[in-house]
């Protein structure tokens, strides 16, 4: 799936099966909480927390998948296409950074 049809794919889920997309800072408050379930699980999987009853069956490609799927609503309520956003800030990142990542000694 690209990035476009996701953005079409989750729009027609919005009007279909969830009614309506929730307002922009009710989508910021639910990403800001799916970025914090993603965090605790790798904090657990990768990191020195013990995992509790409530974080098993928990898996991160469908934590990862929820904050997609907020991050693409925020985007089609707002009017960005995801595509062209990505594309010009991969090419910003480009001329930016195109030697300050070589030069940095802490990645060799």
């Amino acid at each position: 799936m690209t990035i476009e049809q996701a953005q079409r794919t989750v729009d027609e889920w919005i009007n279909t099966t969830g009614v309506r997309y929730f307002n922009e800072l009710t989508n910021l408050a639910i990403l800001t909480e799916e970025v914090g379930e993603v965090a605790r699980l790798i904090a657990r999987q990768y990191g020195e927390q013990s995992f509790k009853e409530s974080d098993k069956g928990r898996e991160l490609g469908d934590e990862l998948a929820d904050v997609l799927f907020v991050l693409i609503c925020l985007a089609n309520q707002t009017g960005v296409d995801l595509t062209e956003a990505l594309a010009r800030n991969l090419a910003k990142k480009t001329q930016r950074d195109a030697q300050r990542h070589q030069n940095n000694e802490k990645l060799k």
